[in-house]
């Protein structure tokens, strides 16, 4: 990777300070990866002067251009923009270690889950569940749906999934948003952002790309040939970790569609998982350091999902950065970009109707208790593990009056 050798240099002065810099974020930055992309402002962009505003506009820009969690992309490159590719690698480490920690830590402790108060808890992480994809699905509704031909592919993606309500089927809807967006929005504007500082070179990029592709389709391949349970894992979360546009929210039913109806965990299991994930801090991908052990029966399973989850993500941004500014001055590109986050819109609208609502809400004080909380998280900014609290503390009152 060639870069600017002041704000490249990968001397370990520079990495030990990436590391220490995403370690802070790792452990403070909650709310989801919008709220991540204002921390590492604030701490990365205004503090320590790491980047221009533009150039980091021009990184966010990119990073929610492509598949992936776009915070741990944007943390990826702004490590490599300070100390190189150990300083990616430095940037990348520290932000998810202490959320995928304390996801092993859920999941170690899933199995004594039993009991009244235990179900009541499980019942409250649900509610905080749907509470936060509604504010997903509401907040990326206004922004990548905002006219009649996007919530159009909105519609038809929701659709295509209620139908065919697979893995299979959430590819489905992202290529027919694909497609629509490149018939119906070729009129869109660019950003006017420009100037990566970053640069990474054009072998660089190619060889990333192809190990993506390759790991993509050779994975199921080697899954199935070899028969490791260690495979099947890293193959499942891969796959979902290459498809997902939008961010940590649209994984859910990816993921829940993979590891659900093929018995390797109950839908209990999933969204308590799911819920727990948004007390905590860092990446919401991280919740792969809960999912992997639940569904591999040992903590062993956290590696292979947590790398699966991630490295497509890691190896596309660091494709595309070489390639980045011809790509998005191409109406094209943009236009297929559009169709694809209107129809992630629609993905994550059906999740929230099923699985999350139909398991989730049993009376009207469900409800009531979802309303009261998108309020409390919209209107009144809440922190979610102030929601996670009154949400558990409800179910838990609500089932000893029951």
């Amino acid at each position: 990777m060639n870069a600017d050798r002041e704000t490249t240099s990968p001397d370990t002065g520079r990495v030990g300070e990436v590391f220490l810099a995403f370690l802070k974020l790792g452990l403070t930055s909650f709310g989801g990866p919008i709220a991540h992309l204002g921390y590492f402002r604030d701490e990365l962009v205004l503090r320590r002067k790491w980047v221009s505003e533009d150039a980091y506009a021009e990184l966010v820009a990119l990073c929610q251009f492509l598949p992936g969690p776009a915070s741990s992309q944007t943390g990826f490159v702004l490590g490599l923009a300070r100390a190189g590719p150990l300083g990616a690698i430095a940037a990348w480490t520290a932000f998810t270690l202490p959320s995928a920690l304390l996801m092993l830590a859920v999941a170690s402790g899933a199995s004594r889950l039993q009991g009244g108060v235990a179900a009541a808890a499980i019942h409250g992480l649900k509610l905080v569940a749907i509470v936060i994809v509604a504010q997903a699905v509401w907040g990326m509704a206004r922004s990548l749906t905002p006219d009649l031909r996007r919530v159009t592919i909105a519609l038809a993606a929701a659709l295509v999934l209620g139908l065919w309500g697979s893995a299979t089927g959430q590819v489905a809807a992202i290529v027919i948003g694909g497609v629509a967006g490149l018939f119906l929005c070729r009129d869109l504007a660019a950003s006017p952002a420009e100037g990566l500082p970053i640069r990474v070179s054009r072998r660089v990029g190619m060889t990333s790309l192809t190990l993506f592709g390759a790991l993509l389709f050779s994975l199921p391949v080697m899954s199935a040939a070899l028969g490791k349970p260690g495979w099947n894992l890293f193959d499942i979360f891969y796959r979902a970790g290459a498809l997902v546009f939008g961010g940590g929210h649209v994984v859910l039913p990816l993921l829940r569609a993979e590891l659900v109806p093929t018995g390797l965990m109950t839908d209990d299991q999933f969204l308590t998982g799911y819920g727990a994930a948004q007390a905590l801090p860092g990446p919401l991908f991280a919740i792969a350091g809960y999912l992997g052990p639940i569904a591999a029966g040992g903590a062993w399973g956290a590696l292979p999902a947590i790398l699966g989850v991630f490295l497509p993500g890691l190896l596309i941004v660091i494709g595309i950065l070489p390639f980045w500014s011809h790509l998005r001055h191409n109406p094209v590109t943009r236009s297929i970009v559009a169709g694809v986050n209107a129809a992630v819109v629609g993905i994550l609208a059906m999740a929230l109707y099923d699985p999350l609502w139909t398991t989730g809400i049993g009376s009207l004080a469900d409800v009531a208790a979802v309303g009261a909380g998108l309020v409390a998280l919209m209107r009144w900014h809440i922190p979610p593990i102030t929601l996670v609290v009154a949400m558990v503390g409800f179910s838990a009152i609500g089932a000893r009056l029951a």
